[in-house]
């Protein structure tokens, strides 16, 4: 009992896992309680049991256990987080409970399972049941089984997956245990109920016993559907209903049944089989046997496997292009059946799979239709209908056409039979442009003389009108006669639709018939959509899909009954004598009398007459016919007199207006009136009557019959005015209807006449029709001569980007029976218009040119024969211009070519269909399947070019096709399965940018989820981003809940990872477009119809998008309006406008169907008037911050796009809410333009007196403003621009700098203007674009620029370029991102530009360059083509000669314009642009004191400059105050302005060189932000390899004042705490990079001298040793860096030195005991290092000077010395450096110690001697002895061969560049220690040219020795030896660069002494040691100060020769010894 009370004690969790069962069930009781107890379902106290439930079920005490189910039932039920538990707890369900003995724990089991179900886990407990089935233990799979039924019963088949259960079904019935056989078949009776028939071809293989007990079970089943009796949590709402039904009594839904039997498709049960592998391996052959019988039996091998219910997917291509064949061809009709047969089972199989194959296989079978025996054609039939189901009427409806003129009737009668069934599978409405071409050729057909034609036609037209409704087919049938109509009603009557249901004739809509199941009130649809129907009266069928509306007398009239204004007047013709009768009846007498008098005056009166009473008429009672009949009447319209006749055109135009004016009364008059259409005097009545009839009997009709009239007759004046009659009526009535076809043939003929105003006519109207009918119109006409085309398109062009104008005139009466369609069917028109217009083309059959031959040239073996094929089949294309959709076997050929091995047969067959796109237009529909699917595989090739020609091909076939046909089916869903990256990411780019565009998408979008989810968990980053931005846009579509629901399939780590996703998409999801505006007035809501179902409605095409903000959007993104369109009148309300919103281009009649709207009511403004005087702008804290947050979290969409978009819009005005007062953002989204006109004047107005509300808003006023630069009209832009100039100037008065959140919203769409067509817009562009650079930075500007100029406008290209060259021009070489060299690349493209303005802009760009950096140009544009290069350099002279014909001087306020405030040192890049020295001299000569005149301001080296400025200059240590004036009174050198420069000197004085120079002096400041910057710029230099070469002979300069910098950051930074350490780990990494930079360039690296090495490697190491940078953020980082740039340093360096220089500094590192034992250590690992190397490098290091350091080092530490150091690392890697050298060269290594000295007394050579000695004779490679010749001795002698040797190398030196010097001063030592050394050898075989550079190379170096030796003071230490090191190294550091350094230090101390220093003094002889000792980078700073004097003491010899005596100091050694303190002075004072 005491351990009883132990557990009593303890907590419920933890009793529940005591290890004593009476723990345990007390845990659990008290649980149970504790579970019923807690109210809240999200409590805290759930979680703690979340682990424990699984132990709960899984109990091994059967008491407890029971206890333990009780609780897990109560958790399960009440916790919210119960769901996660599901896997575990099932699981042990299964396997812990099924198999108890007890029934309870069972039950409790079997409970807890449904349970779960309830809570939304069915899928998971449905997965552990099923695999419970494959239990050994029978009891348990009976015990799954039972669960199953149960959840099957209570929750019903639409919860409980049935697929997968039944696929298990049949193993289970045959299992050994009768309870699991027995428990099978309840659950197959349950499964029955839900399912009915579709189970039984998934069990027809049980046993046929089993089977038939089934069947008579099945048979007892109520026929009555089975009902869901247990509801999901989320389905309470059905759970009330459910048992509202059950209180009022069983009733049975229709709705449910139907559902339910729609639920499961059997074909969905049945597993895939694989047929393709088991087809025989000799298929193919025999199909093409001559023998019958083989051809049998391969077709009876496939026809069995055809028969498999459903087929694995797979390519069939060659199966289908077999069997087609077969069809097609075979004279044998058995196997023609057989074939047929096959196809129909691939069909059946493969279902929506087979749509691919559809459109090659139709035209073939419909051909086929020819043959007459029964079961041919049955065969066939079966074979198309079940073809038929695969796709779509649309993708079938070409080929259905192209037989219907067929001459055979079989083939019409089949092809109108074929219709018919598929009609009556038409779940959708067809839409009007497929029904359209269908009923005008079953129409036709109606006529045949074959009965059987007619009969079947009618049976397809009845079909039509039963299944698409009397509605949508009437208009069509309008022509035929009331007998013919019968008969189509009575075939409607007898169609039987596929659900059983009979068709009715009374022709109620598809859509009404589809409300009965969907609607909830179905009755109240037809009365909601009936008043617009009523109100609405238009022209004729309408070409584009803009909503159409009445005139306001008929709006107003809405309500009332059809009156007959809405029909069309028909009249029978009237004979002359009831006309006359029925004048009489309405004409005074004497008018009838008078109307042919001879007397003109009286025939006036007799029209005065007539026109008074035709304006009293009654319009009921007006004859019309027999009032223009009158008019005809002799004289008629042969009236010679002029007034007379203007009065009859008149009377004619009222009776139109007036009367009910019908056809019949127009053909009377409209020959008259085109006969005086040209007349001078009568041509404007005559118009006048022409518009007239026009209103009564529709514009389309009118101008079709004028046109031909006019054309009919040979008069060019009534042809020519016909044609402007025409061209102002489209405009005032709009593009309604209108017939392209029929005019296009007269318009043709109209160009080709030899009257000019008939052409000028003609084009005109052409303009005109362009502005409604975009760039299709102009296909019609690409035949015509080239000058004829270009008058065209310059008509064209004057169009382009204009709006329609709003129609002021309508048709009043209906023209036809199209008006009854009423507004029903206008949607579909308008995603159809463009393919209306697509329609009029002629088109070309290429069917017959696909031969079999080209089909096997393109898929031959060889490559070069596939090319040809494909060659041959784009001429064919090519040729052709428009094709049909009929391309024979072309699909499956190129579809193998797109998986090409050859890329570049790949990328040819792309742009194949590219062609075929743009040739076969909507067509290309029916082959998305087979030719598009495959161009999206491409998608995922290795090569980005290959993809790039794709995702082009895929846009080009997407603009055709529309998106629909490419969502629907699976084939989506498996490119995404293929987990290649590349294909994912395009892919889901693709879809991201297409969907968002979409109003639906088909539900086999859904597919695609899975494998989305997938790629978002994907391993390759790209793809993940994709997937995360395709998201929302899947979401828009399918909805959170279903998208959120397919995630319970994932694994539960993915699972939790999409749902936070899919929070985050929830949020930033975008609404979907719009649907299309509706006509002003009708408020009421249409029912759902079936042409809102249609097809074209998910087209893809994106609706048109308008800027709610003002005027539509343009057709071309940067539009060139030519003037501004015509405001819309004032009466017009807001709705009317937005109706009349433009779609986009190529849309015809756009905008122009509307019909006035209702009236502004008055005074609506003045009540509406607000206050207007408060600020208009609000300034909130923060607020843009906080926009600018929520846009970089996706809170919000990116202002980002190509034309704004209705959510951009409807976004920035919701953000502008909160910012704007509500009276200005009204005015600013008003639809009127002149509204924002005066909303901008307000703003221009409050722009200086609310700045700081401005600046807090900036963003979203440019937001606006680039919406504004989409509109069209040029009023409004003009203001735009007026207002931007005025608010740059304020930003930057305010000191204001753009963000670049602002930048980016807005500089791309104002450099959208800067190719507007209006100069004065592109002038103000430009003003704004400088004044931008003030306010944000030019060289961020720049890329937006160089982003501009891969525009498709020319202007706009050329006007960037231009831009360009000004920012170069202004800012410097800077200012190009992201590299000069990238950019100037780009810019040369353009000089081969087709435009001429872009080419002169580009070569002016290039040229702007040149005047900034001189030659340097060429390098940086590439290579150019020969020709523009000649172009280029023509230019450059040309602006060469206006720069020399140009002053000298350019005044100093030019100079300041020029320079970058922001840069002061620019760039130094730059060279003079004179290149001539000696007019460069002459101008140094003439300039004294001024700035040298060919060098910008910006790029010289100032240095009055530097001394004034304060800041940048390298800030040193006071040295006043040691007075340093009394030491430097010695030296005297002289002013150096004061004398001209010698020629010799050019180079120390080159601009370049100097600023390079002042940079490299900034390096080493004191301030850290100075050094930083200077860093950058050599950064700059460094990281483009055209430019690095400029540093060439400036890098020991450069890791000078490097290390120095370092060693400030040791000593003085790092140990100031004041400083932001984080400062200074920017310097580190600055210093890094730009280290890491330099050496990562061989050619520079090598550059490096062993003393300046040396100290960059001590430098390095001690920062690698520095324990305070760890303290520094990522100082592990900084340390890994070094690291690497060590390495860097070690491999790219010159060998010799860094080896020497390493020997030196572990030499040293050894001598000074306070150093740290790491320092050595680390040396001695790049020792180890290069070791390793050296077998690679051996043969490029000079190891005379290695020994010699390694006999220094032992001489400093002898043997015994090192031994005694505490490590003897340092003894072994010396000797393993001298056992490796010995190695690898053998005795020869002895012949190397040339530069020691008493080498007898060396230990080296001792050591050397006995290694040798070890290793035994192993010869070495010959070492490479070209660096030697300074350090040989005089007395060696040297064989003939090493002679040759030596002088080769220093001939090699003198022939290279860099080291010419170098090997000119060898050669002249060589051959003083040589004097008897023969060198012609090898100077005989060089130029001319050489032989004497190197002659007076040598005589100067020998008159510098003579100097040197004539002025040596006694003070120098003779000279022993060479100094290797000094002399190869030290003469690459030129000496200007430390006297202009020390200048400036003088300077900037205030050091500067007026006396000339002492330039005369005699230079002293350097000191070269007799021992080779290390120079640091001091001694070398006094080295080059001494060979500065020296130069300069050379230059006074040689110029100064009048002059013989110089005045020399009396002491010069005193004078450096001088020099030499001071400097030690700065230097030690630097240090403190």
């Amino acid at each position: 009992m005491g351990d009883d009370s132990e557990w009593m004690k303890l907590p419920i969790d933890q009793k529940c896992e005591h290890k004593v069962w009476k723990a345990r069930l007390n845990g659990y009781e008290e649980a149970l309680k504790l579970f019923q107890r807690i109210e809240d379902e999200k409590s805290p106290e759930w979680g703690k049991y979340l682990g424990l439930i699984k132990k709960f079920v899984t109990e091994s005490n059967a008491v407890a256990q029971l206890k333990g189910l009780e609780a897990a039932m109560a958790f399960i039920e009440n916790a919210h987080v119960a769901g996660k538990t599901v896997g575990e707890v099932v699981s042990g369900v299964v396997t812990k409970v099924f198999n108890q003995p007890k029934a309870k724990a069972k039950e409790l089991g079997t409970d807890i399972c449904l349970m779960y179900i309830e809570i939304e886990k069915a899928e998971v407990v449905q997965d552990e049941l099923i695999k419970g089935l494959d239990n050994k233990n029978p009891k348990i799979v009976v015990a799954c089984l039972e669960t199953l039924r149960k959840g099957l019963s209570e929750f019903g088949s639409k919860i409980v997956t049935l697929k997968p259960v039944v696929k298990i079904l049949p193993k289970q019935f045959e299992s050994r245990e009768k309870a699991v056989r027995d428990e099978a078949k309840q659950l197959a009776i349950e499964i029955y109920k839900w399912i009915r028939d579709a189970l039984r071809p998934p069990l027809q293989n049980i046993n046929s016993v089993q089977l038939k007990e089934l069947e008579e079970e099945w048979v007892k089943l109520p026929t009555a559907p089975p009902k869901q009796t247990r509801f999901l949590r989320s389905q309470q709402d059905m759970k009330a209903k459910f048992e509202q039904q059950q209180a009022q009594g069983d009733q049975s839904d229709g709705e449910d049944v139907e559902e339910t039997a729609a639920a499961v498709d059997p074909y969905e049960l049945l597993e895939a089989v694989e047929i393709l592998s088991k087809m025989p391996k000799d298929f193919y052959e025999k199909i093409e046997s001559k023998k019958w019988q083989e051809r049998k039996e391969a077709l009876e091998a496939v026809e069995a496997l055809a028969k498999n219910p459903k087929l694995e997917n797979g390519d069939y291509g060659d199966l289908v292009r077999a069997l087609k064949k077969v069809v097609g061809k075979d004279a044998n009709v058995m196997l023609v059946s057989m074939a047929a047969k096959c196809l129909a089972g691939l069909a059946t199989g493969l279902r929506k799979k087979f749509g691919q194959y559809a459109g090659q296989v139709v035209p073939t079978i419909l051909e086929k239709f020819k043959e007459k025996k029964p079961q041919v054609v049955q065969a066939l039939q079966e074979a198309i209908d079940a073809i038929f189901l695969t796709t779509t009427l649309q993708n079938l409806s070409e080929d259905i056409l192209a037989v219907m003129d067929n001459k055979n009737p079989s083939i019409k009668q089949q092809a109108s039979l074929f219709l018919a069934r598929s009609i009556r599978h038409c779940t959708q409405a067809l839409p009007k442009s497929v029904l359209k071409p269908l009923c005008a050729a079953l129409i036709k057909q109606v006529n045949d003389s074959a009965p059987e034609v007619r009969d079947a036609a009618f049976e397809a037209l009845g079909t039509a009108m039963c299944t698409v409704g009397e509605k949508a087919v009437n208009p069509f049938l309008a022509d035929l006669d009331k007998l013919k109509l019968d008969k189509i009603k009575e075939c409607a009557d007898k169609v039987e639709l596929p659900g059983g249901k009979k068709g009715t004739s009374g022709g109620g809509t598809a859509a009404e018939k589809k409300l009965v199941p969907k609607a909830p009130a179905p009755a109240e649809a037809p009365p909601k959509s009936a008043p617009p129907k009523k109100s609405t009266v238009s022209a004729s069928k309408p070409s584009a899909g803009a909503p159409k509306k009445g005139k306001p007398t008929a709006a107003a009239a809405g309500k009332a009954k059809k009156s007959s204004d809405t029909k069309e007047i028909t009249e029978s013709e009237l004979s002359l004598e009831a006309c006359e009768d029925l004048a009489r009846g309405v004409l005074p007498a004497s008018c009838l009398q008078q109307l042919d008098s001879a007397n003109w005056k009286e025939r006036l009166a007799s029209m005065e007459d007539f026109q008074r009473a035709v304006e009293t008429m009654d319009k009921a009672d007006m004859p019309c016919q027999a009032l223009v009949r009158m008019l005809a009447k002799k004289p008629g319209w042969k009236e010679t007199n002029f007034q007379v006749m203007q009065m009859k055109l008149h009377i004619v135009a009222l009776i139109a207006q007036r009367g009910q004016f019908s056809k019949m009364s127009a053909s009377v008059v409209l020959d008259g009136l085109v006969d005086k259409v040209g007349d001078i005097k009568c041509g404007g009545n005559a118009k006048e009557a022409l518009t007239a009839i026009g209103e009564t009997c529709s514009l389309p009709w009118t101008a079709e019959q004028v046109v031909s009239l006019a054309f009919g007759q040979k008069n060019p004046k009534n042809q020519a005015e016909s044609l402007n009659w025409l061209a102002n009526a489209i405009k005032e009535f709009g593009f309604t209807g209108i017939n392209v076809k029929a005019f296009i043939s007269n318009v043709k003929t109209a160009l080709g006449a030899t009257n000019p105003a008939v052409r000028t006519a003609a084009i005109t109207l052409l303009g005109v029709m362009y502005l409604y009918m975009g760039a299709p119109l102009r296909m019609f006409f690409e035949d015509e001569k080239p000058a004829l085309l270009s008058q065209i398109d310059a008509e064209f062009e004057k169009t382009q980007g204009q709006t329609p104008p709003a129609p002021t005139r309508f048709t009043k009466k209906g023209g036809g029976a199209v008006e009854e369609e009423g507004d029903d069917a206008e949607e579909p028109e308008e995603d159809g218009s463009k393919q209306d217009i697509m329609d009029l083309l002629p088109r070309t059959d290429i069917g017959d040119k696909i031969t079999s031959d080209l089909v096997s040239k393109i898929g031959d073996k060889n490559w070069k024969i596939r090319k040809e094929g494909l060659d041959e089949t784009a001429a064919i294309i090519s040729e052709a211009k428009f094709v049909t959709a009929n391309i024979g076997d072309l699909p499956l050929c190129l579809k193998a070519r797109l998986s090409d091995s050859n890329k570049i047969l790949v990328q040819q067959t792309l742009s194949i269909l590219q062609q075929l796109a743009t040739a076969m237009g909507p067509g290309l529909k029916q082959h998305v399947k087979a030719l598009g699917i495959p161009v999206i595989t491409v998608l995922g090739d290795s090569k980005a070019n290959v993809r790039t020609a794709a995702m082009a091909t895929l846009q080009a076939w997407v603009e055709q096709t529309g998106m629909k046909e490419w969502l629907e089916g699976e084939e989506l869903s498996e490119e995404l399965k293929k987990e290649n990256p590349f294909l994912r990411q395009e892919l889901l780019g693709w879809l991201a940018e297409k969907l968002p565009a979409l109003r639906t998408v088909p539900g086999d979008l859904m597919l695609c989820v899975p494998q989305l989810y997938a790629c978002l968990g994907d391993r390759n980053g790209e793809v993940r981003k994709k997937a995360q931005d395709a998201l929302p846009m899947f979401m828009m579509h399918l909805g959170y809940d279903k998208m959120n629901k397919a995630t319970s399939k994932l694994k539960s780590a993915s699972k939790d990872q999409v749902v936070a996703m899919l929070e985050k998409a929830r949020a930033v999801m975008p609404d979907k477009p719009a649907p299309p505006p509706k006509a002003a007035g009708k408020e009421t809501s249409r029912a759902p119809s079936a042409s809102r179902c249609q097809p074209d409605e998910v087209d893809g095409k994106p609706e048109p998008k308008k800027v709610k903000g003002g005027a539509p959007a343009a057709r071309k993104p940067p539009p060139p309006p030519e003037e501004a369109p015509t405001p819309p009148p004032p009466s017009k309300d807001k709705d009317s406008i937005a109706s009349k919103k433009l779609p986009a281009k190529g849309k015809a009649a756009a905008g122009v169907q509307q019909g006035p709207a209702a009236k502004k009511p008055l005074g609506k403004a003045v009540k509406d008037e607000e206050d207007k005087s408060g600020p208009i702008f609000i300034l909130i804290p923060n607020a843009k911050e906080q926009r600018i947050k929520e846009e970089k979290q996706l809170k919000i969409l990116k202002w980002n796009f190509i034309t704004p978009r209705d959510e951009y819009v409807e976004q920035l005005k919701t953000q502008m809410t909160t910012c704007f007062s509500k009276w200005l953002l009204d005015e600013l989204f008003h639809l009127d333009f002149q509204r924002h006109v005066k909303a901008i004047g307000v703003m221009i107005e409050r722009l200086e007196s609310e700045s700081e509300a401005t600046i807090s808003c900036l963003d979203l006023i440019l937001k606006w403003f680039t919406l504004r630069f989409f509109d069209t009209n040029t009023t409004v832009l003009m203001k735009v621009l007026e207002y931007l100039k005025l608010l740059f100037s304020m930003l930057n008065c305010e000191n204001y700098h753009l963000t670049e959140y602002e930048a980016n919203s807005f500089v791309p769409y104002l450099i959208l203007k800067v190719g507007e067509s209006k100069d004065v817009v592109r002038k103000d562009v430009r003003a704004i674009l400088g004044m931008l650079c003030k306010v944000y930075p030019a060289s961020k500007v720049f890329p937006f620029l160089m982003e501009g100029t891969k525009s498709k406008n020319s202007k706009q290209r050329a006007e960037c370029l231009e831009e360009l060259g000004c920012l170069i021009e202004g800012f410097g070489m800077n200012v190009c991102q992201p590299t000069p060299a990238k950019s100037l690349k780009e810019i040369a493209i353009h000089i081969g530009d087709r435009d001429t303005s872009v080419r002169n802009a580009a070569l002016n760009t290039v040229v702007a360059v040149y005047n900034v950096c001189g030659d340097q140009v060429y390098k940086l544009i590439g290579n150019l083509s020969e020709k523009d290069m000649s172009m280029l350099e023509e230019r450059i002279k040309r602006s060469a000669k206006k720069t020399v014909a140009a002053p000298a001087k350019q005044s100093a306020p030019e100079r300041t314009q020029r320079e970058n405030p922001a840069n002061p040192n620019g760039t130094f890049l730059r060279k003079p642009a004179q290149e001539d020295p000696n007019k460069l001299n002459q101008s140094r000569q003439n300039a004294h004191h001024s700035d040298h005149p060919s060098i910008p301001k910006e790029f010289q080296l100032d240095l009055d400059m530097i001394e004034m400025d304060k800041k940048n200059v390298c800030e040193l240590p006071d040295l006043v105050q040691f007075k340093l004036d009394e030491l430097l009174e010695p030296v005297m050198i002289p002013e150096p302005k004061m004398r001209p420069v010698s020629p010799h000197f050019d180079d120390l004085h080159n601009s370049t060189a100097s600023t390079i120079n002042f940079v490299i002096s900034q390096v080493a400041s004191g301030d850290i932000n100075t050094s930083i910057q200077a860093l950058a710029q050599i950064d700059e230099v460094l990281r483009q390899e055209d430019k690095a070469e400029v540093m060439s002979g400036h890098i020991d300069q450069f890791l000078i004042a490097t290390f120095m910098q370092l060693r400030l950051i040791y000593n003085t930074h790092m140990a100031d705490d004041r400083l932001d350490k984080k400062d200074i780990f920017k310097l580190y990494s600055c210093i890094i990079g730009n280290m890491l930079s330099l050496f990562s360039m061989e050619s520079l690296a090598r550059e490096a001298s062993m003393g300046v090495l040396k100290d960059l490697m001590h430098g390095l190491i001690t920062l690698m040793l520095d324990g305070r940078v760890e303290d520094i953020e990522e100082g592990q980082q900084l340390i890994r860096s070094v690291n690497l740039l060590v390495v860097k340093v070690l491999e790219k360096s010159d060998q010799t030195n860094i080896l020497s220089a390493l020997l030196v500094l572990l030499q040293d590192s050894l001598v000074t005991s306070a150093g740290s034992p790491m320092f050595s250590e680390l040396v001695m690992k790049c020792l180890w290092r290069m070791i390793r190397f050296l077998p690679e490098t051996i043969n490029s290091i000079n190891l005379d000077r290695i020994l010699l350091d390694a006999h220094n080092f032992m001489k400093v530490f002898p043997k015994e010395k090192l031994k005694q150091l505490k490590s003897d690392v340092p003894h072994r890697t010396l000797k393993t450096l001298l056992h490796t050298l010995c190695k690898l060269m053998g005795a020869k290594i002895l012949d190397h110690l040339s530069m020691i000295e008493n080498r007898n007394e060396s230990e080296l050579e001792a050591h050397l001697r006995r290694v040798v000695k070890h290793c035994g004779n192993q010869s070495g490679p010959k070492s490479d002895r070209g660096n030697e010749k300074s350090g040989l001795r005089a007395d060696d002698r040297m064989s003939k061969a090493k002679v040759s040797d030596i002088l080769s190398e220093i001939f090699k030196k003198i022939g290279s560049k860099e080291n010419t010097k170098e090997g000119l001063t060898e050669l002249y030592e060589y051959k003083l220690k040589y004097s008897d050394a023969d060198v012609e050898p090898f100077l005989k075989n060089t130029s001319q040219f050489f032989q004497s550079y190197v002659e007076r190379g040598l005589r100067m170096i020998e008159s510098e020795r003579e100097a040197k030796t004539r002025i040596q003071p006694s003070s120098v230490i003779p000279q022993h030896s060479v100094d290797s090191t000094l002399g190869s190294h030290n003469e690459e550091l030129k000496p200007a660069v430390y006297y202009e350094r020390l200048k400036i230090l003088r300077q900037r101390q205030g050091l500067e002494n007026t006396r000339g220093i002492g330039g005369d003094d005699e230079p002293q002889q350097r000191s070269l040691l007799s021992k080779p000792s290390v120079a640091s980078s001091t001694d070398m700073l006094q080295s080059k100060l001494s060979q500065l004097k020296e130069t300069r003491e050379l230059y006074q010899q040689e110029h100064n020769s009048h002059s013989p005596t110089h005045a020399r100091s009396s002491s010069p050694a005193a004078n450096l010894d001088d020099l030499k303190k001071r400097l030690e002075r700065i230097k030690n004072n630097s240090r403190q």
